[in-house]
């Protein structure tokens, strides 16, 4: 009993000598750790009327959030009553921890491969790197959707970065008959991407022949424009390409099928006998029967 009163008496020692103290750094602990949140929100709120760059945003935000998370901690440690230069002290050697553990092991850690605002395509996921953490990805689909990928999922499977280079190859793949003047048609889709101010000149635009199909014959245009203007030029050309072709008279492919009827009666003419029926069948096209 006399041992838990002396040991009650020494409690109430130590709060009178160092309890204003320690509550002291507690509230300027507390307060601190708010105003830097809110200071950091607001920081974020500025640089986005400055740059678009969500990986500048970050990286300077995270970088501020750090500073002002050492300056309270140090404010707090002095409010306790601890000398300043040993709280100097303390925060250089937890930096220089840092920093010798950041050099040592930072090839053995894996990082993602992408930055915040890049597209990226992982699994059956397509969209917009918006933010990531130690533990997931935080992605923006194009139909609105915010999706959480765990990091651990995208390092374990591929993945595309359709911003780690600046350019993109656009396909342009169209179909037309068979009675078309080849030569002429290659002639104006290549014109559409040359006379396109978005359309790289160095490769320059070029048309092959694709493939002798059963109805038509493919043509391929390829072309290489800048990743941010890859989706809208892509969809334009293709516009472009139809209304052009139709002016120029050039005739797309349809899906055709020729049907031949054999008459399993005994024909009753010479000229019936040994030639079957066919019928050509196109789309938007009335069916013709010939003899």
């Amino acid at each position: 009993m006399d041992e838990q009163l002396q040991r009650l008496t020494t409690i109430g020692e130590l709060f009178d000598s160092y309890g204003k103290e320690l509550v002291l750094a507690l509230a300027v602990l507390v307060f601190g750790l708010i105003l830097a949140r809110v200071l950091i929100r607001l920081i974020r709120l500025t640089l986005q009327r400055f740059t678009e760059k969500q990986s500048v945003i970050s990286s300077v935000s995270n970088a501020l959030h750090i500073l002002m998370i050492m300056i309270v901690v140090a404010a707090a440690l002095e409010a306790a009553g601890m000398h300043t230069i040993i709280i100097r002290r303390i925060l250089a050697s937890i930096t220089m921890a840092a920093i010798g553990l950041i050099v040592i092991f930072r090839p053995y850690i894996p990082t993602l491969p992408f930055k915040v605002g890049n597209t990226i395509k992982t699994g059956d996921l397509l969209g917009k790197v918006e933010a990531t953490t130690f533990l997931n990805t935080r992605l923006r689909t194009f139909d609105g959707k915010t999706v959480f990928v765990p990091n651990r999922k995208i390092l374990d499977d591929y993945l595309i970065n359709y911003h780690f280079t600046p350019t993109r190859r656009v396909k342009i793949n169209v179909g037309i008959r068979y009675d078309q003047d080849i030569l002429r048609a290659k002639q104006v889709l290549e014109a559409i991407m040359i006379e396109d101010p978005r359309v790289k000149t160095t490769p320059r635009p070029v048309v092959y022949v694709l493939n002798l199909a059963d109805s038509y014959v493919a043509l391929g245009g390829r072309c290489w424009v800048d990743n941010l203007k890859y989706w809208v030029t892509k969809c334009e050309l293709a516009e472009k390409v139809k209304l052009r072709f139709d002016r120029e008279g050039i005739i797309f492919a349809f899906p055709q099928r020729d049907v031949h009827l054999y008459h399993e009666t005994q024909p009753t003419a010479f000229s019936e006998a040994g030639f079957p029926k066919t019928i050509s069948i196109q789309p938007g096209v009335r069916s013709t029967e010939t003899g």
